[in-house]
């Protein structure tokens, strides 16, 4: 799916008489997925002549690739710099994986919390790409009825 299908999919939404930010349909979803110790060797960006070596995770490309034959978006949200690009490219491609695109950047560390007005799933991945599946757990939310 090329960036335009993408804009295509997008559907204006109204809030309170307003046009607000567009959004997916509700069975489209938009993944972000990190790149290293996610699918595949965890790389330091310190160390980037390993990237292009790097074992990919096999699980990971299928179900990747799975999902963007389904029709969901595929980013991939990384602590790569652009300085990585051309090496991250070259190995996505050899590996044969479907994206959309990559987003550079990402803070490093670890322990995100993700804030934002639209609905965001965040799942840890704990060494394997599998189906997902619904769990009902705790997570942390604003307190709307706290004033500060």
């Amino acid at each position: 799916m090329e960036e335009k299908k993408i804009q295509e999919l997008l559907h204006e939404k109204i809030e309170d008489g307003k046009k607000v930010s567009p959004v997916l349909p509700d069975n489209v979803k938009n993944y972000l997925i990190d790149i290293d110790g996610t699918i595949c060797d965890d790389i330091p960006n310190e160390e980037p002549e390993r990237m292009l070596t790097a074992e990919v995770y096999p699980d990971a490309l299928k179900m990747l690739n799975k999902w963007y034959d389904e029709g969901h978006v595929i980013y991939f949200f990384t602590s790569r710099t652009e300085a990585h690009r051309e090496y991250t490219e070259i190995w996505l491609k050899k590996h044969g994986f479907k994206y959309h695109g990559i987003i550079f950047g990402k803070p490093r560390g670890g322990n995100y919390h993700w804030i934002d007005n639209h609905m965001v799933r965040a799942t840890r991945y704990k060494g394997k790409f599998t189906n997902l599946v619904d769990k009902l757990t705790t997570i942390q939310v604003f307190d709307e009825n706290s004033e500060s």
